[in-house]
């Protein structure tokens, strides 16, 4: 009886063939051929058939009254020619009066009376500064409050101009 196996070089072949084949579709197709199910065998990124939900960006924290204030002082210290210890006191004041009005937004009070505690606050917030600055710091920070501190900087800077022209 005759053997039905294939010679050597043929079996060789066959089986070079096979594994070109395999490799090629793993190539193709991100598939590690016959041993797709096999998770150690696997190679390639990986996909889940699972959708990836989107992950929602994080609301950004309201600023406390301190970072409020600290971002601003360095335009009002400008603005008032505050030397540091001035720069000081008027930071310290503005923090603790900002922090009550933060309060106070927080306790969403009917409009009336969120009214008469605005007033209370300013009201002893300006006491505060007037005995804390001089009395043209305090002046020139009263009228920083009805102008504004861009607009404050730049009639300052007209002035400069004026000054150096003359």
């Amino acid at each position: 009886m005759k053997s039905l196996r294939a010679p050597a070089p043929l079996r060789f072949f066959i089986l070079l063939a096979f594994t070109l084949f395999f490799y090629h579709a793993n190539a193709q197709f991100g598939r590690q051929g016959m041993m797709n199910g096999r998770q150690g065998m696997m190679n390639g990124r990986q996909r889940s058939a699972i959708p990836q939900a989107d992950i929602a960006p994080e609301k950004e924290q309201p600023k406390t009254a301190g970072e409020m204030v600290d971002a601003e002082m360095p335009s009002i210290t400008q603005a008032l020619e505050l030397n540091d210890f001035e720069t000081a006191v008027m930071s310290s004041i503005l923090k603790k009066y900002v922090q009550e009005r933060i309060e106070a937004q927080i306790l969403k009070l009917p409009p009336d009376k969120m009214k008469e505690v605005y007033e209370s606050i300013n009201k002893r917030q300006d006491e505060e500064l007037k005995t804390g600055l001089p009395p043209e710091k305090y002046d020139a920070f009263l009228e920083l409050q009805k102008k504004g501190v861009s607009k404050t900087l730049k009639e300052k800077k007209k002035k400069k101009k004026k000054k150096n022209k003359s």
